[in-house]
């Protein structure tokens, strides 16, 4: 799209989906910004946005906001969008990554800029989308566009903030929480609440899926961090490569002890330069973990279905962004953002800025926190003791609150830093021990700052 395109005509936008985001992007654009009316607009110098096409599964669905036949029309074939010469953006909002990815694509490849929340589309098909959009400005006189701050953290800003605010920094580390479903849960279970009984509570408020595996086995966090890696430090991390730790064996107990030490606990996504020789000059760990959190750290702040990230660099220092993670406005705030910088053309076509070779290796280094279940005996110190240093790591110190059952007990050990997979294999060695009853449960602590 020229410069010279903006005053001509208003930004035409076909928008498939139109669930609760979509209602939330159409009520925006089309009535807060002018979009039925875009002689009001308040940007003279900007194209004014309206959304002429909504693509939807079942036309004759009742919707919950109100849509303006008189500007858009309601259409069942995508084809309608993409083959339409009119339409400059089209703003992807059904979710999935089989038809949804078919639209994305199509539409890059017919010139068209996109507007995606779809994280897992952008995740899975990272350098597919990057190589689609390169031959799209390659192959257009205009500028094709790719728009995705909705994709993480919903109405937090942070996609942006990673592609332009960073430009003369280098960033160490980026570590977010960045799925409002389980900092949710677990705030309910810091409470005392436990996992079957605050999983279903989530199901009931619309909080977490009828299969919640996505948000509890961290997979959606693995998404959203792979996308900040590539922003962060310009390297392409498959996502089937990341280590990744949900909430499902997290229990009450485990903030019985964490509050025992100051702490809290969060699901928290990390990609983080390793020191090899100086700071931060190794390579790059990018991993999922439930984490114990001091009760003092910028992270341990975010409460209820909130989101935060907090980024380490080298001119900043340590900062963090925080604020609404999911919802019908949040998110959909974000998506406009996006349409407005498409309509300024001023909305990356390079959506991953960075460029690196840097090694990825995600045995990552940490403290850990491991909490054993066992048949109280003699030696089990020992035992535990000697099965440690096996595996060459080093024990920091051991809790144990008084026993209360002698045949079902549990105790924390406290590691010093040591490789996750010291650590992993550390504990399928006392699972096979006489004493344990249970897998025993593991988490990276991070350090006091």
């Amino acid at each position: 799209m020229s410069p010279s395109t903006h005053l001509a005509r208003p930004l035409r936008i076909g928008m498939i989906g139109a669930g609760t985001v979509g209602g939330g992007v159409y009520e925006i654009i089309m009535s807060r910004l002018g979009g039925s009316s875009p002689s009001k607009t308040s940007s003279p110098a900007s194209n004014t946005p309206i959304i002429t096409k909504i693509c939807v599964r079942d036309a004759s669905k009742p919707r919950d906001f109100h849509i303006d036949s008189s500007c858009t029309q309601i259409v069942t074939d995508v084809q309608s969008i993409l083959n339409d010469s009119e339409i400059d953006l089209v703003v992807e909002v059904a979710g999935g990554v089989t038809f949804a990815k078919d639209a994305v694509y199509a539409s890059l490849k017919s010139g068209k800029s996109v507007v995606t929340a779809n994280k897992a589309l952008i995740a899975e098909n990272l350098e597919e989308v990057v190589q689609l959009l390169n031959d799209a400005n390659e192959g257009t006189k205009k500028s094709v566009m790719f728009g995705y701050e909705a994709s993480v953290c919903g109405g937090i800003p942070i996609i942006h903030t990673l592609q332009s605010g960073y430009k003369g920094d280098i960033i160490n580390e980026v570590q977010g929480i960045v799925n409002g479903t389980t900092n949710y849960m677990l705030g309910k279970m810091e409470e005392g609440v436990d996992y079957d009984e605050v999983l279903k509570e989530a199901q009931d408020l619309g909080f977490a899926e009828a299969d919640p595996t996505a948000d509890v086995e961290g997979h959606d966090v693995r998404a959203k961090i792979a996308m900040m890696a590539k922003l962060a430090f310009g390297t392409t991390v498959p996502i089937e490569t990341i280590p990744c730790m949900g909430i499902t064996n997290i229990s009450v107990v485990d903030f019985e002890y964490a509050k025992s030490m100051g702490c809290t606990i969060k699901l928290i996504g990390t990609a983080v330069r390793q020191s090899q020789f100086g700071e931060h000059d190794g390579a790059l760990s990018v991993y999922v973990s439930p984490k114990l959190v001091p009760n003092h750290h910028l992270l341990a702040s975010a409460t209820g279905a909130g989101n935060a990230v907090v980024i380490d660099s080298a001119n900043l220092g340590t900062a963090s962004y925080t604020g609404p993670g999911a919802g019908r406005y949040p998110t959909a705030n974000s998506i406009v953002a996006d349409i407005m910088r498409v309509a300024d053309n001023t909305c990356p076509t390079v959506p991953f800025p960075l460029s690196s070779d840097i090694e990825i290796d995600n045995n990552y280094v940490s403290a850990f926190y491991i909490r054993i279940s066992f048949q109280d005996g003699l030696g089990i110190v020992r035992s535990v003791g000697e099965l440690a240093e096996s595996q060459g790591v080093s024990i920091h110190s051991i809790l144990q609150h008084p026993i209360t059952d002698r045949m079902a007990a549990d105790t924390v050990v406290k590691t010093e830093a040591c490789k996750f997979s010291q650590v992993k294999a550390l504990c399928d060695l006392i699972e096979k021990e006489d004493f344990t009853l249970c897998a025993p449960v593991f988490m990276p602590m991070i350090s006091e700052y």
